[in-house]
């Protein structure tokens, strides 16, 4: 049965109406995932509709969806904050049960990372905006995004496409509007405070990074980091923490970094030290996607008095009336991080394709495979990120 999508009164003033040439008769696929966590693994979470192929918008553009990045928001977040994967034990909001245990929840807000080709053009476009049909884009995650686990995707305007080179592959660029970008603006954040201890510390000191996670967030965070830091590397040293075992093997790949493994078993005294020992002393900065008070009460642990531990947006405004009397105690500080803008979007495409950034490990599958694809990602089976294509070809 068809999934009716309404559009909130507010949207409506928002965005011109489209024109009659715009609208299509036709119907297209759309994925739907659910939470396992919260229907129960038993029961089904992954449902395939026949839904109306979107209208094209006065100001914008549709898209046709050739691939989505499977990536971990919850439904609570805004388009524009992204956070991390909910895990067992973290205080995200997630209701995990016992059953469950081991299970990562996958509520996934639909398609923030989509890349596709332009299909049709708004009447009302300036032809001179730099966007065609037939182009290959990738959508910045503006607020109030339309699903992009479907076949189509409608823009309500052109400016939230960014043109990639044809010759990149497009499963690589489903992975860049989202946590890649992210990460970007996280590590060039953290650009001025490495200056600013690398200053502070004299032509011999060392700046001692700290990474924590190893899911498509942290591996962008560190490939970033060395790119950014290349030209201070013999005076800034990264490690990573790990936070399930796969991510060893991960991190390693990255090239040489100092791996942690933070085993939640361990008390956390034992996790501190072996950081710290790793890390040759404490650290000046930490890059924190766990989005777990028991990883971010860590962190600020084995950071040194003046340093910097960075959170997404959405992580920090939950955990911070938490942390702030701790933080004035250490005497560090806890920034929050937005997830980026149109301009490094564009920037990160530059960096991806020169080869000057190398992407981390990504495996494709058809759309129609979703509910094993989230499955396996349940159970941390799939390496790397996962990426869903709705289309083998542009055409």
């Amino acid at each position: 049965m068809p999934v009716e999508c309404l559009i909130p009164d507010d949207r409506l003033s928002k965005y011109p109406p489209t024109t009659p040439s715009s609208r299509m008769n036709r119907v297209c696929k759309q994925v739907s995932i659910e939470s396992p966590a919260t229907v129960g693994m038993s029961k089904e979470y992954v449902f395939q509709y026949d839904v109306m192929v979107p209208d094209v918008p006065a100001l914008g553009a549709r898209v046709k969806v050739m691939c989505a990045g499977a990536c971990y928001r919850q439904r609570s977040a805004s388009v524009s904050s992204t956070s991390s994967t909910c895990s067992m034990g973290s205080d995200s909001g997630c209701t995990t049960s016992a059953s469950h245990r081991g299970l990562r929840d996958s509520s996934f807000y639909p398609g923030y990372e989509v890349a596709g080709v332009v299909e049709s053009i708004g009447e009302e476009v300036d032809p001179g905006c730099g966007i065609k049909v037939g182009d290959h884009v990738i959508v910045y995650p503006f607020d109030e995004c339309p699903p992009g686990y479907a076949e189509y995707m409608s823009v309500p305007e052109i400016k939230f496409l960014v043109k990639i080179p044809d010759e990149m592959s497009l499963s690589v660029a489903a992975m860049l509007p989202s946590g890649a970008l992210w990460a970007l603006n996280t590590v060039q954040k953290a650009e001025g405070v490495v200056r600013r201890i690398s200053e502070e510390k004299g032509p011999e000191g060392m700046c001692h990074i700290l990474v924590v996670g190893t899911g498509g967030l942290a591996l962008w965070a560190l490939r970033l980091a060395r790119y950014f830091f290349s030209e201070k590397q013999h005076r800034v040293h990264i490690a990573v923490a790990c936070l399930r075992d796969e991510g060893f093997c991960l991190a390693q790949e990255s090239g040489k970094v100092d791996v942690i493994q933070w085993n939640e078993e361990l008390y956390e005294r034992i996790l501190i030290e072996r950081t710290k020992d790793a890390c040759h002393g404490q650290v000046d900065v930490v890059i924190d996607f766990g989005t777990t008070s028991r990883s971010l009460n860590r962190s600020i642990q084995c950071l040194h008095k003046g340093g910097v531990v960075f959170l997404g947006h959405e992580t920090a405004d939950r955990l911070l009336p938490k942390f702030s009397r701790k933080a004035v105690e250490y005497g560090i500080t806890i920034e929050p991080v937005e997830t980026g803008t149109v301009e490094q979007l564009k920037e990160l495409v530059d960096l991806v394709h020169s080869g000057k950034v190398k992407p981390p490990p990504h495996s494709v599958f058809p759309a129609e495979e979703a509910s094993d694809v989230i499955n396996k990602l349940c159970k941390s089976e799939i390496p790397g990120r996962a990426i869903l294509q709705f289309h083998s070809s542009a055409q």
